[in-house]
Formats: C-alpha cells, sequence, structure tokens
C-alpha cells in the first residue's frame, strides 16, 4: 500500500467515526436567546438583546475623545487583557470600551461557546452604542486574534453600524484548510463524541509571548479559561473559518497587524488571507509586520511600538491616511522579508 492511500484510508475512517460520533454526542453551543430588550451600555458591563450581562471595562482620556475603539479579546482571554494598551490608547485621547464575550471571563455561561451569531450580534449592537455616544468622532473596531475573527464576520455579513475602520491584531485564520484535513477530522471527532473533554490551551514550548511577566499574570488570573472544552476549540475553528470566507468582502480601512514569530497563527494562513482581500491602496489598509513579535503583539516586551503605530493610524485616518507607521513595520522591504508583500 502506498503512503498516499494508506493516508486517504485514514482519512475516511476518520470521517466515518466523525459522522457515527455526530449522531450519538454534540457539541455544546448556548447560542443567543431571544430579544428580550434594546442593549444598553451601562457602568461596567453590557447589556445584551437577550438579558445577558457582559462586562465592561473603559479606558477614557482626560479630555474630550479624538476617536472610540471597540476592543474584541482573544480566545481564553477577556477584557482585562487590554488595561495596558487601552490605558495608552487613552493616553492619545483615545476612548477605548472593551467587554467580556460570552463564554470567557466574567461572562454568562462561561466555559461554553455562544456560537458566531451571538459573538457577531454583541459586536454590533456594542459598536451601535458607541456610535450613539461618541458621534461626530471615528469609531473602530479593535479585534485581538479570536476577537480578531470575530470582527471580521461581523463586517463580512454587513452586521456593523458604519464604522471608521477595521484593526486586526493577529487575528484568528487559522481554519480548518490551515489545519489540514487530518488534525481537522481528529478535533471534529472528539468534539462530537467527548465535548466535555478539556485541556490546556497550549503545551510545552508554546507561547503566545515573550513577556514573562505577562505569562506568570495569566497563570495566577483564575478569569483566564486555562483549561477549554475541546467543543470550544471546535467552534472556534468554525469561526476562523467564517473569518476567511469573509476576507475577499472587507473592504473597510482595514490595519492588519502580523508577528513574525506567531506560532498560532502561522504565515501561511495570513498570506492567504492577505491574498484574498480585495484591492485597495495604502490610504485604506496598512499591513505591518513586527520581526520580534509574538501572538499576543500587544502585550509583548515590544509591545508599546505595536500600541504606538495603532494610536497613529487611528489619529492619522483624517490628515494623512498614508503616512507610514512609526516603528517601520510596514516598510515594503519588511513584508517582503516576511512573504506578505
Amino acid at each position: 500500500m502506498t503512503r498516499r492511500a494508506g493516508g486517504h484510508r485514514i482519512l475516511r475512517a476518520l470521517a466515518a467515526l466523525a459522522l457515527a460520533a455526530s449522531a450519538a454526542c454534540a457539541p455544546i453551543v448556548t447560542g443567543l436567546g431571544p430579544t428580550r430588550q434594546d442593549p444598553q451600555l451601562l457602568p461596567e458591563r453590557l447589556l445584551a438583546r437577550d438579558g445577558a450581562i457582559l462586562a465592561l471595562e473603559t479606558w477614557m482620556p482626560d479630555s474630550p475623545p479624538v476617536a472610540a475603539v471597540l476592543a474584541l479579546h482573544g480566545f481564553s482571554d477577556y477584557a482585562a487583557g487590554f488595561r495596558m494598551p487601552g490605558a495608552a490608547w487613552a493616553g492619545s485621547g483615545i476612548a477605548v470600551y472593551a467587554y467580556d464575550q460570552r463564554g470567557f471571563g466574567r461572562s454568562p455561561e462561561r466555559g461554553r461557546w455562544a456560537g458566531s451569531d451571538a459573538y457577531v450580534a454583541d459586536a454590533a449592537d456594542a459598536a451601535s452604542l458607541l456610535r450613539a455616544r461618541h458621534p461626530g468622532i471615528p469609531l473602530f473596531i479593535l479585534g485581538e486574534s479570536m476577537g480578531g475573527a470575530v470582527a471580521m464576520v461581523a463586517a463580512g455579513r454587513g452586521a456593523l453600524p458604519p464604522v471608521d475602520g477595521l484593526i486586526l491584531v493577529a487575528p484568528a485564520v487559522r481554519g480548518s484548510a490551515a489545519l489540514g484535513p487530518v488534525a481537522t477530522t481528529l478535533l471534529k471527532l472528539v468534539a462530537h463524541s467527548l465535548p466535555w473533554l478539556s485541556g490546556p490551551t497550549g503545551a510545552p514550548g508554546l507561547r503566545p509571548t515573550d513577556n514573562h511577566e505577562v505569562l506568570r499574570a495569566w497563570a495566577r488570573d483564575r478569569l483566564i479559561l486555562h483549561h477549554p472544552r475541546v467543543d470550544m476549540a471546535w467552534g472556534l475553528v468554525g469561526l476562523m473559518d467564517e473569518a476567511v470566507a469573509a476576507g475577499p468582502r472587507l473592504d473597510l480601512p482595514l490595519l492588519l497587524l502580523v508577528g513574525a514569530r506567531d506560532i498560532f497563527v502561522p504565515g501561511g494562513a495570513m498570506a492567504r488571507l492577505i491574498a484574498d482581500l480585495p484591492p485597495a491602496d495604502p490610504a485604506r489598509r496598512r499591513i505591518a509586520v513586527y520581526e520580534t513579535g509574538w501572538h499576543v503583539l500587544l502585550r509583548d516586551l515590544e509591545a508599546a511600538r505595536v500600541r504606538g503605530d495603532v494610536a497613529h493610524w487611528i489619529t492619522a485616518r483624517g490628515t494623512e491616511p498614508a503616512s507610514p507607521l512609526p516603528s517601520g513595520a510596514d516598510a515594503t522591504d519588511v513584508l517582503k522579508r516576511n512573504g506578505l508583500h
């Protein structure tokens, strides 16, 4: 038997097992409940349309803001992940809002996947509320990792109110195509047969950042989802697939930030995303690669460069939208060196 034939037989067997398992058990998706009220932006919480209460954190400048940002956190994380960048951007005159997405942090149904529809609805409602709260100033949606995937799906569906741009920080676009058929089929099999199975978010030697102080804080933080269920991981793959499919429809002004040392969303997946984006000139799209950057770019040791680039891109939109980023991470030679040009 050839190696290729053997691989095909394994895939067929795994697919048959996944199909059989799916008939007996299924991943839990809490979903979006029926609409009960108009969503509200209250002190320290976002009240969702179905009554869910999502913890909210804000960072406000001392003077009237020049722009507002809705920040969406990554998988296993929660709104507190934006405390460092939020404070820095507030110092540049930018109002920053972040809430705990369903299933994470202090949100209801912690440890359960809510589904793309729920994540998109919350992001769209929060953005609409911020647009109403801050009329006359630019509004941006920033998504980190999983939050980037949510922002992409929301924009691709046309669910967002008028916004002035998307900021994608190492967006989660490592979907089933990037994982490969064997890994995807195995994950589906386990998610449909043992959905309650949980495990660590990483493995020895795999780290999202070079900032050991941040890693130690995560290890002590009980609100970080350290051992998510396997059906949450399967839900994330589905979200990432939707984000990849939304790429060709992202015609908003876009800032895409990539860490060259990111092991969670490798360069190949990012290169495919960039190739699928609609054509745009530098005034509407900026791609930056941080050659010493990891996955959690906003909290790396050199995060100040990244945070400065974000603040510059936001504040320059109205006057010099094509101006280079202060760090130089968007320079053509940097992009070429990393295969993203």
